[in-house]
């Protein structure tokens, strides 16, 4: 069973700032941690590293400072790790950042085949949860999104078994390997690293692939020329003022907080009552 895992080292989003004047995230003096979903995503390719035994590879793809968050992933227990750098990934979107891990992914299956590749659900930093399907899509592997659980795995029969989180409840997915999985949080505890663990990590000699060594050599589908997204603005919210109001009842039963609460809400927004009297009629 060989598990690819594909991490990114992100700004410590509670310690980002915004610049009043160029609208830009201000990164100088911000940590960079590993992305925190990511973190579940190696913790679930461990966890069936120790019980159906194999390898786990960390491929990050990133500037040369994201060494950290690859020897730190090998302080937890992965095998190997790659890190994808190089100046023409600079300003890569998702659909670039897709191509490049894909094309790393076909890389590492030259040497030896990829039964599983996970991925968090999104970054901290991009939010938008694609570059997990965009690499299943461009790999044409089966795509388990959101997984809640991962309950079996059949390495004879060459099928998962997961648990998913959708809208209304839960679904159980069986399908065949190999597959890409991107988890959701809380599928797991990430374990600690040991002395021995974090020695090993200090000395591994860390694999670092430039474009060609990932297997690209058109440069028009990475960077901003393969990027058609375009960012018109980054802003900070602005934090608001008004005080939260308290609301007493003359009784703790639901009928009457709920009474209360529709008729605070009608008499602020007295558009929402008239929708909901049209509607009941």
């Amino acid at each position: 069973m060989h598990s690819v895992v594909c991490i990114k080292q992100v700004p410590d989003s509670s310690q980002i700032r915004v610049h009043p004047v160029t609208n830009t995230i201000m990164r100088q003096g911000v940590p960079a941690i590993i992305n925190p979903y990511d973190l579940f995503a190696l913790e679930a390719a461990l966890g069936l590293k120790d019980r159906y035994g194999g390898r786990v590879t960390v491929l990050c793809m990133g500037p040369p400072q994201a060494e950290a968050a690859l020897r730190k992933a090998i302080s937890f227990g992965a095998d190997e790790a790659i890190l994808v750098t190089d100046r023409a990934f600079a300003g890569s979107d998702t659909l670039a950042t897709s191509f490049a891990l894909a094309s790393a992914i076909g890389q590492i299956q030259r040497d030896m085949a990829v039964d599983l590749v996970f991925c968090g659900k999104q970054t901290i930093d991009g939010d938008t949860a694609q570059v997990g399907p965009g690499i299943a899509k461009r790999l044409d592997l089966q795509l388990l999104t959101y997984v809640a659980e991962i309950e079996h795995i059949d390495p004879e029969a060459r099928e998962i078994v997961v648990q998913r989180r959708a809208e209304g409840g839960v679904q159980r997915l069986r399908t065949r390997l190999p597959a890409l999985v991107t988890v959701l949080e809380g599928i797991n505890e990430m374990r600690f690293a040991d002395l021995d663990a974090m020695f090993r990590a200090a000395r591994y000699p860390l694999k670092v692939w430039n474009r060609e060594q990932a297997g690209i050599e058109d440069v028009s589908f990475i960077g901003l020329k393969g990027s058609p997204t375009v960012v018109a603005k980054v802003f900070a919210p602005q934090a608001r003022t008004e005080r939260a109001e308290f609301i007493e009842t003359h009784t703790n039963t639901p009928g009457d907080l709920a009474a209360t609460l529709l008729a605070k809400v009608f008499t602020r927004f007295p558009q929402v009552k008239a929708q909901v009297e049209r509607q009941a009629v």
